[in-house]
């Protein structure tokens, strides 16, 4: 496989995070301050919007397993065709309508509409990794290298959105040191530009959607392009597909892929909600409204440049060994809450983006080592596939939604007010909770869980030559 071929490949993945990445990190703060809806209502439009793309995982990998062959290709055409209403859909979910009223249901409907879209795109693109090629140095190599620009998106995306937006975000009535106790008239002060101000929402928001749909434009026309889907590498002749149902069921039975998917639901689960309320906390909890753009990117370029460091880790020592590196933000997130300072919170942002990258790169590694031990103990299936990524994408997708559910319903239990400079003790309590303790014990539970995955470096390797003979 060329580095041409994986570099195309991994193009062609990042603007799917480039959008996720801006969704993750502003969204619930663009509902809150921005459109004025309720804490509640914005637990229910991230909620039920992270539970449509879930729920569209199988869905899509049903009719994607029921494609026929094209030339070119059997997943192509699905990452084509969704990709001009997955832009559409986008950059009407940060368009503020003129009406009130029905706001909620036009995000809702516009949220939904996006993860849907975006299930449809990520599961064909994810699983087109299993016929890029036979081989498993190769896989690893490309799932590399689509996590490196994955990282990347994720960091432009955030970049973008930060420094384009950030302006919407910032008032001088809100500059005083927010740790300091003043008259009630401070909890009066809107924090925010107001709601009718067509510069500080229509014109920047549209701006910044518009940027990063360009960027998906670029991304799929690289893909198509640069990478050529091969027809199922490991199927023989006389081989049958394994019909949805039947290997959706499989599946679920498969020791070491339940195993995989437990762990990572949880810690993708902590992932989601460092990133949802990371710019809140920094914004009402640790009074660095003034650097959280400028912390996020910290964050993101830590884990761009770190991937190529834990992919060559695991390599030497193994992925379950990796694995510790994902627990490192534990201390330095649980530090930042306690002892809110500006270049400790620099550092633990250099130290998140470490784990974040861990956190990203090996599930994606290590599926295709259970795809093959899954081929290996069905030798006369094949289009198994793409029932693995689709499901794994769906619990990735549940993982976010009830991160962010969770923590925008706790928000609104706690009392948390749009457009002012200062939120209660409660909020910012909560918010403390949101960033360092829940993450923390997730993780811890994610890793345990991971103790007992079965796939070692030894076994993956009589795998790879048990489906040498087979082929």
């Amino acid at each position: 496989l060329s580095m041409c071929s994986k570099l195309c490949y991994a193009i062609g993945g990042a603007p799917n995070q480039v959008a996720g990445s801006a969704a993750s990190f502003f969204l619930q703060i663009y509902l809150l301050d921005i459109a004025h809806i309720t804490p509640f209502h914005a637990s229910l439009v991230l909620f039920i919007g992270k539970a449509s793309g879930a729920v569209t995982d199988p869905v899509a990998g049903f009719f994607i397993s029921k494609s026929r062959w094209t030339k070119i290709g059997r997943l192509m055409p699905w990452v084509l065709a969704c990709t001009p209403f997955t832009i559409i859909s986008y950059f009407l979910m940060w368009y503020l309508p003129p009406f009130v009223s029905g706001r909620v249901a036009w995000y809702l409907t516009f949220h939904c509409l996006f993860q849907a879209l975006t299930t449809l795109f990520q599961v064909p693109y994810s699983a087109l990794t299993m016929f890029l090629s036979t081989d498993q140095k190769d896989r690893d190599s490309a799932t590399a290298y689509r996590m490196t620009m994955e990282v990347l998106g994720t960091l432009i995306g955030a970049a973008l959105q930060g420094q384009i937006v950030a302006s919407a975000h910032v008032s001088p009535h809100c500059t005083v040191n927010p740790s300091v106790n003043t008259t009630d008239s401070w909890h009066d002060v809107p924090s925010i530009p107001d709601p009718s101000d067509p510069l500080s929402h229509q014109v920047i928001y549209m701006i910044a959607a518009g940027v990063i749909a360009g960027v998906y434009l670029l991304g799929i026309v690289v893909l198509f392009l640069g990478v050529k889907e091969r027809d199922d590498p490991y199927a023989l002749n006389s081989d049958r597909a394994i019909p949805f149902c039947k290997g959706l069921a499989l599946t679920m039975k498969h020791g070491p892929y339940v195993k995989l998917a437990a762990s990572f639901l949880l810690i993708s689960t902590a992932v989601q909600l460092e990133q949802g309320n990371f710019v809140l906390f920094c914004t009402h909890a640790a009074g660095l409204r003034n650097h959280f753009q400028y912390l996020v990117v910290t964050i993101l370029v830590s884990a761009v440049v770190s991937v190529p460091f834990w992919q060559k880790f695991l390599q030497r020592f193994g992925k379950k060994c990796a694995a510790c590196g994902i627990s490192w933000m534990i201390p330095f997130a649980v530090m930042l809450v306690t002892i809110p300072n500006l270049i400790l919170a620099y550092f633990v942002a250099f130290v998140s983006g470490l784990s974040i990258a861990a956190s990203l790169l090996l599930p994606w590694s290590m599926l295709p080592d259970v795809v093959d031990n899954f081929r290996l103990q069905n030798p006369h299936g094949k289009g198994h596939e793409t029932i693995f990524y689709s499901s794994y994408v769906f619990f990735t997708k549940m993982s976010a939604g009830i991160g962010l559910g969770i923590s925008a319903a706790g928000l609104e239990f706690t009392g948390y007010k749009p457009g002012i400079c200062r939120q209660s003790d409660d909020v910012i309590l909560t918010l403390k909770l949101l960033i360092g303790a829940v993450p923390a014990i997730l993780i811890l539970l994610g890793l345990f869980i991971l103790l007992f995955y079965p796939i070692t470096e030894e076994s993956r390797k009589e795998t790879k030559r048990a489906l040498e003979e087979l082929r």
